[in-house]
């Protein structure tokens, strides 16, 4: 089974695949086949992280390399629950705070969920904001870095500056300009959800 990650592809500054990972790779492998002028570049479209790609060999080959490994299964299983998904990882704390958590219902381990996920609940909209505008930080870097104005629409997209910003990139390749205005839109309306 091939990872469902949704991306973006880039020759250069034109787009030439957005959507499932495998179908973008596909594309991107094509575009590279028939000469792509480049820099081929491929992001994940929910953090502008760049995805690298073994595009050597055939179309197949490459999307072989896009499966998961399968983990083994280990032949002696130890605690936990590993079907529900639980991880046993070390957690090192002072003794004030095992003593806490040896008094509280539940015990340790689902004291600890309960925090994690309440600090989820109370600072997700916040997490959400700030992932959102490294998004559009990381993805105009790599691609509009050094088009005119990019200092400037930095600046005008932090201020929160939708005419500005949109004004400066707009003279920028219109597939990198419209990719920016999607993620920029994206990040205002999470900071303005995180109040």
């Amino acid at each position: 089974m091939l990872p469902t990650t949704s991306c973006i592809a880039f020759d250069g500054p034109q787009r030439i695949g957005q959507g499932a990972l495998a179908d973008v790779a596909r594309a991107a492998k094509q575009r590279l086949d028939a000469g792509a002028a480049g820099p081929l570049l491929v992001f994940d479209e929910r953090d502008s992280r760049p995805i690298e790609i073994d595009f050597r060999g055939s179309v197949d080959d490459v999307l072989a390399r896009l499966a998961p490994a399968t983990p083994a299964e280990p032949a002696n299983r130890g605690p936990g629950r590993p079907k529900l998904g639980v991880v046993p990882r070390e957690v090192t704390l002072l003794p004030r705070h095992w003593d806490w958590l040896g008094q509280q219902p539940g015990g340790a381990s689902a004291v600890l969920r309960r925090l994690v996920e309440q600090s989820i609940r109370q600072g997700g909209a916040k997490e959400r904001a700030r992932q959102a505008i490294e998004s559009v930080d990381r993805f105009m870097r790599v691609m509009a870095g050094d088009e005119p104005g990019y200092e400037e629409a930095s600046r005008a997209f932090y201020r929160g500056d939708r005419e500005r910003f949109g004004a400066l990139i707009a003279a920028w390749p219109a597939d990198v300009s419209a990719h920016l205005q999607q993620l920029a839109a994206i990040a205002w309306d999470e900071r303005a959800d995180a109040g």
